[in-house]
């Protein structure tokens, strides 16, 4: 992997070339639409990891990805597991992360990818940790030309994000582009305009540049923990799930958690789904889905069904185990 530092000028990236050069005759899109309508099956699509969901959604080139939830649902954590999926699927992305440290960031991909947890008493002697070292270099040689961190913590300008992904799109050739948070990047929680302002340019970003830019965001605090949330509880401006392609609300069963915790053995809610991806809008798909997942609390990867074997990313469908 490599480390995307402020020593890059992106200044030179924050603003686009001549409006000229995107005007174009509409015939010119005519060789693309013929070649899909006469291939449909030629044209590739990026999937979500967990299979009961791979028909329903895709990840398309030129969209905006809105990942939304409360504080403390592992909206991060699932993003970070989609990253993998990702790379398996060949696809290039940067990850700029502006509420955790690369390291962090790393580290929790790291544990998902060798499928266990680095804590546990196995791994804590030599032979252990030789093993689980030679997994985070397998891991490190592996996301070579396919993931890019940009090394950058707390509140960055809009500019600049939007300088940045210009210059990954253009130069390094990513084609997913993840941005966490929004509120990292527009100052003040009530700039609706400024919210509005930046979703915006990131929709003409990802449109101009044919890149998927995947934007995590806040859901405002509800009533009681447990309830599940709607589209309108996104916080900031009602333009931003209005503006972008596609948004995921990612909820935590927390009715569950308590119950076991409370209950242990005897709680009637011990086989629910841990967490859940809810789709509310998928701009150029038929399907909302609804993705019901289990956590496994080793490897911190969700698995769409507590039986599924963990993924292994290095491949696609992540069903050819490595561990």
């Amino acid at each position: 992997m490599q480390f995307l530092t402020d020593d890059i000028d992106f200044a030179a990236y924050e603003r686009e070339t001549d409006a000229r050069a995107n005007v174009k005759p509409a015939s010119v899109w005519m060789d693309e639409l013929i070649f899909k309508l006469q291939n449909p099956d030629q044209t590739k699509k990026v999937r979500l990891p967990w299979e009961q969901a791979r028909d329903a959604f895709a990840f398309r080139p030129g969209e905006v990805t809105l990942w939304a939830g409360q504080n403390g649902h592992g909206k991060t954590q699932i993003v970070s597991q989609v990253v993998l999926s990702l790379m398996g699927q060949e696809e290039k992305v940067v990850v700029g992360s502006f509420e955790m440290k690369p390291g962090t960031t790393l580290a929790m991909m790291c544990r998902m990818y060798a499928g266990t947890n680095p804590f546990s008493p196995e791994y804590q002697g030599e032979q252990g940790v030789q093993i689980l070292t030679d997994l985070y270099k397998e891991f490190g040689e592996w996301t070579d030309n396919r993931l890019w961190v940009y090394d950058r913590q707390g509140t960055v300008s809009a500019n600049q994000v939007l300088g940045m992904a210009r210059y990954c799109a253009k130069e390094l050739g990513v084609t997913h582009i993840v941005i966490d948070s929004l509120m990292k990047c527009v100052m003040g929680e009530d700039d609706y305009n400024g919210q509005k302002a930046f979703v915006d340019e990131l929709t003409a970003l990802a449109r101009d540049n044919m890149v998927h830019v995947h934007l995590i965001h806040h859901l405002r605090k509800p009533s009681k923990e447990t309830d599940i949330p709607d589209k309108h509880d996104t916080k900031g401006s009602g333009a931003i799930t209005d503006l972008v392609d596609n948004l995921m609300l990612v909820w935590r069963n927390k009715g569950k958690e308590d119950d076991v915790k409370a209950k242990g053995r005897a709680s009637t809610k011990k086989d629910e789904h841990d967490a859940a991806i809810l789709c509310r809008k998928q701009r150029n798909g038929e399907d909302e889905p609804t993705i019901r997942l289990w956590f496994d609390r080793d490897s911190k990867q969700f698995k769409g069904d507590p039986n599924d074997p963990l993924m292994f990313f290095r491949n696609w469908p992540h069903r050819e185990t490595g561990y």
